[in-house]
């Protein structure tokens, strides 16, 4: 019996279906880590990278661009972390973010991303005036990097002074202590960041009755 057209389209057709005809699909190469972070950030703040397929013993570095792989401004290891938070260095310039990862015993650049830092700012509110003893709200805005600090201290007291303080990166608004000697103080805002250590960014007066 002689197949019909139709017969004869249908065996074309199955022919070249893929349950007859399968080709072999190319196997996925393993990708290697990936990085993402700020490009752009105020100096001193604390910037969060995400990370995905890093090596073991892999850390994350803040450096210079023309720094060796050993040269970090900041560094901390990832461990089982994808996701890591760093403070910004405190100066304004040109920086890159850095995955390092080990080779020989010795540090080797993985993966690397500029960054850029813009100068650092800083606002802040309080009473100008308070009776010695009595509660002072205050509030302080700035990079927030996790050392940064407000604090009431004397106006001529240098910038790494103690004093009643909180630290903006837990909560920017705060209760402090007035002191019990009355006379004039000064509400700061103190960066505390790589490069720079402590800077006053910002100053209030408050006057202690």
């Amino acid at each position: 019996m002689m197949p019909t057209r139709r017969t004869a389209l249908v065996l074309l057709l199955g022919a070249g279906s893929p349950a007859m005809a399968q080709q072999p699909r190319p196997q996925r190469q393993p990708q290697g880590p990936n990085l993402s972070a700020p490009r752009t950030l105020m100096a001193g703040a604390m910037a969060t990278a995400f990370i995905s397929r890093a090596p073991a013993n892999a850390r994350l570095a803040i450096s210079r661009p023309t720094d060796p792989p050993e040269g970090a401004i900041v560094a901390s290891p990832l461990g089982q972390a994808t996701v890591l938070s760093l403070p910004a260095p405190g100066e304004v310039g040109s920086f890159e973010w850095r995955l390092l990862g080990e080779s020989d015993g010795k540090p080797v650049i993985l993966l690397r991303q500029p960054l850029v830092t813009t100068a650092p700012a800083a606002t802040l509110a309080a009473p100008a005036r308070v009776a010695r003893g009595n509660p002072l709200p205050a509030r302080g805005i700035g990079p927030n990097g996790d050392r940064d600090r407000v604090v009431l201290v004397k106006p001529d007291a240098p910038p790494d002074a103690q004093g009643p303080s909180f630290f903006p990166a837990e909560n920017v608004e705060s209760t402090l202590e007035a002191p019990a000697e009355p006379g004039s103080y000064e509400l700061r805002y103190v960066m505390d960041a790589p490069l720079t250590g402590p800077r006053v960014l910002a100053r209030r007066e408050v006057v202690v009755e």
